[in-house]
C-alpha cells in the first residue's frame, strides 16, 4: 500500500467527515425521548436506560465507536436532527412514508402492533379483535373492518394518544367523531390520566402498554382491540437519520442485521417487552 493511500484510511477513520456524520466518527451522538417505557426511560437518578438504551450500546460497539445517548423532547426530536444537533434517533420511531420526506431511516429493528389499554372492569375490556392481527398495507379491507368494529364500545368515550405519533394519525383517521381524541406530550402523562379516570381508554403501542402493565399500579388493566400493524402506522421501529449521512445508515444496518442474526435483539426484546419484536423479512 502506498504512503498516500495509507495515510488517507488513517485521516479517514480518526476525523470527522464534514457535512455529514459518519460510523469512522470518535463519536456518534443518538438522540431518545427518555419518556417512552420499555423502548427509552429516564431513572429516578437521571439515566438513561431501556430497550433501545442497551441496542443502541450493542450497536455502537459493532460499528466500532463510541455513541453518546441523549436525551430531546419527543415534538423537536427531527427537528434537532436536521439541525445537527446530534447524529441519530433511537426513540422508538416508526419508519412511515411521511417522515421519509424529511429524514431517512436505518432498519427497522423493532416491529410491533397498536393497541388500546383499559381497565379490566371496564366496559370496553369487550373491545371485539382482541387476539386477532391484521396489516393495513396488505389486507386493508380486513383491517379496516376490524377497526369499525371496535367504534361501537368506543362511542362518545375520551381516548388518550401521544401526540405527533402514528398512533395519534391513527386515531384522527379511524376514530374522530367516535371518540373524544384527547392528545398527551408523553406516554407517562396520558397513562397517569387513565388511571386517575380522567381518560376511558388509551391508544398506543403494544409493546409499551405491556411495559405500562409492568407497573404495579396498573395490575387492573388490560391489552385490548385488534391488532393493527403496516399501512400508516409503518414499517417498524428504526434509527432516524439524516439523509444525507448514507455512510452512516449502511453502517447501522449492518450492525442491526448482525443483532437480529446472532439473537441479540431477540434476547433484548423480550428481556424488556416479554415478547419477540424482531421484524419478520
Amino acid at each position: 500500500m502506498n504512503l498516500t493511500k495509507t495515510l488517507g484510511l488513517a485521516l479517514l477513520g480518526s476525523a470527522l467527515v464534514t457535512g455529514g456524520a459518519s460510523a469512522q466518527q470518535k463519536t456518534i451522538k443518538i438522540a431518545t425521548e427518555g419518556a417512552y417505557a420499555p423502548y427509552n426511560f429516564t431513572t429516578p437518578d437521571g439515566k438513561l436506560d431501556g430497550f433501545e438504551i442497551e441496542l443502541a450500546k450493542d450497536l455502537c460497539a459493532r460499528m466500532k465507536v463510541k455513541c453518546e445517548i441523549v436525551a430531546q423532547d419527543w415534538d423537536g426530536i427531527i427537528p434537532a436532527l436536521n439541525a445537527k444537533k446530534y447524529d441519530a434517533i433511537m426513540a422508538g420511531m416508526s419508519i412511515t412514508d411521511e417522515r421519509k420526506k424529511a429524514i431517512d431511516f436505518a432498519g427497522p429493528y423493532g416491529d410491533s402492533p397498536n393497541g388500546f389499554l383499559v381497565a379490566k372492569s371496564s366496559p370496553l375490556a369487550k373491545i371485539p379483535g382482541t387476539g386477532e392481527s391484521y396489516n393495513l398495507g396488505t389486507q386493508q379491507a380486513a383491517a379496516e373492518k376490524a377497526i369499525e368494529s371496535t367504534k361501537s364500545l368506543l362511542k362518545g368515550k375520551t381516548l388518550a394518544v401521544q401526540g405527533s405519533t402514528i398512533h395519534s394519525n391513527y386515531a384522527d383517521k379511524y376514530l374522530k367523531g367516535t371518540v373524544d381524541i384527547r392528545e398527551y406530550k408523553t406516554t407517562e402523562a396520558h397513562d397517569l390520566d387513565l388511571a386517575a379516570g380522567r381518560v376511558d381508554v388509551v391508544l398506543g403501542d403494544a409493546t409499551s402498554i405491556i411495559g405500562t402493565l409492568e407497573k404495579p399500579e396498573f395490575k387492573d388493566y388490560v391489552l385490548v382491540g385488534p391488532s393493527i400493524t403496516g399501512g400508516m402506522l409503518g414499517l417498524g421501529v428504526g434509527v432516524g437519520l439524516r439523509k444525507e449521512d448514507q455512510e452512516l445508515k449502511k453502517a447501522f444496518n449492518e450492525a442491526i442485521q448482525g443483532a437480529i442474526k446472532d439473537g441479540t435483539l431477540k434476547t433484548l426484546a423480550v428481556k424488556w417487552f416479554k415478547v419477540d419484536i424482531t421484524p419478520r423479512s
